[in-house]
């Protein structure tokens, strides 16, 4: 789709309930592209078109198909989206700080050096995405699901996310500082070098996991299941930290630290459906 026919596809979107600039013009910008008018809600499909750079703050997004679209550097800032389909979509570098997500797909999606700073992602996946040097601090995202996804390097800081299934994910170099992982799956991850600094892990499956580097200083690992996980080469972890998780003869720690054996013990905690947004 060319740039002149995205802008007609945008117009073309707006509903009856939408609130545009007076007159075109000034919903344009003076090269009639790169300005998207300013509304209070619309949808559509825009299936593969090329809508990058374009600024779409504060707009609201319900149950609309962007699936294989181009959103390379977008203004999402403060966006509300509901119900809809980014999977495989180039999100790249996007700005969506602040957004409200609720039961969208990002599958396949590439948000690699996406900013998503104080995202409330609820019911939401981002299942086999590329979120490499993603930005999530302070985001809240329980239960999302974020299994086989890219997070190298990225920044998890003070994100909760509880009973999230982060499964098979690349979290390599990745930070989960301060984050809320209580419940969360980790099976058959690759954390090398990641931070899980003062992390709260109670409850959590690393089962199978790897952790070769990665930092648990001060993270609370109560009833965390760690069988299978290859801890060998953590750091700064210690004997209470373990007598505290859920170990067996599988798990590889460092020397000269033993494993705790658990029975009885339910370790993964299944999260409540997100609550409906208000209309």
């Amino acid at each position: 789709m060319s740039r002149t026919h995205a802008s007609e596809f945008w117009l073309g979107l707006l509903s009856a309930t939408i609130i545009m600039a007076p007159t075109i013009a000034h919903a344009l910008g003076a090269d009639g592209d790169k300005v998207v008018a300013r509304v209070v809600t619309f949808g559509g499909t825009c299936e593969k078109c090329d809508l990058s750079g374009r600024r779409l703050s504060g707009a609201q997004i319900l149950g609309a198909n962007f699936a294989g679209a181009a959103l390379v550097g977008s203004d999402m800032r403060s966006v509300r989206v509901l119900g809809a389909n980014f999977s495989g979509a180039d999100l790249s570098r996007a700005d969506l700080t602040d957004a409200e997500i609720v039961g969208a797909n990002f599958s396949n999606a590439n948000l690699s050096g996406a900013r998503l700073r104080g995202v409330q992602a609820r019911g939401v996946t981002f299942h086999a995405a590329i979120m490499a040097k993603a930005d999530l601090r302070d985001t809240e995202a329980q239960g999302a699901n974020f299994a086989h996804a890219d997070l190298s390097s990225a920044q998890l800081n003070d994100t909760s996310l509880q009973g999230a299934v982060l499964s098979q994910v690349d979290g390599r170099g990745a930070s989960f500082k301060d984050a809320s992982l209580q419940g969360a799956n980790l099976t058959s991850g690759r954390f090398d070098r990641a931070s899980f600094v003062d992390a709260s892990l109670d409850g959590a499956v690393l089962n199978g996991a790897q952790f070769d580097g990665a930092d648990f200083r001060d993270a609370s690992l109560h009833k965390a299941a760690l069988y299978g996980a290859d801890l060998s080469g953590a750091k700064n972890l210690d004997q209470d930290q373990i007598d505290h998780a859920c170990a067996d003869a599988t798990t590889r720690l460092p020397k000269p630290l033993i494993p705790k054996t658990c029975r009885g013990i339910s370790t993964h905690w299944v999260p409540r459906p997100p609550t409906p947004p208000k209309p």
